[in-house]
């Protein structure tokens, strides 16, 4: 099995900044796409950004520039830093791994728990 730690969620106010960690501990093999979904309340899980095993990033629009997902492929670990939060940044953010155990096994998303997000003044 596959677990998935998140860190560093709190509270900040509009214009601060923060920043969360994910890391994949467990049967993995390889793991070929890493980043976070979001989601707040009477809203769906929405897209925030991944990376690949080779560093390519993909950002949602909502983000304008103001978020940086980094990975550090050695330790199973996505970091994503925060700058310039607005309030409607403010849900739960979890991170989400695809990972296969072994050359044999199918690849398979798994989620972290989540962490909370709150932007406000």
């Amino acid at each position: 099995q596959v677990q998935l730690v998140e860190s560093g969620g709190g509270l900040m106010q509009p214009g601060g900044s923060l920043r969360i960690s994910c890391t994949a501990s467990g049967s993995i093999f390889s793991s070929n796409v890493m980043g976070w979904y979001r989601q707040a309340p009477g809203k769906q899980r929405e897209l925030v950004a991944t990376i690949t095993s080779s560093g390519s990033t993909n950002y949602a629009d909502f983000v304008e520039g103001r978020f940086t997902l980094s990975r550090d492929n050695a330790k199973n670990t996505v970091s994503l830093q925060m700058n310039s939060l607005k309030p409607e940044d403010t849900a739960v953010y979890y991170c989400n791994a695809l990972v296969r155990a072994s050359m044999m096994s199918s690849w398979r998303a798994y989620w972290g728990q989540g962490t909370q997000v709150t932007v406000s003044s």
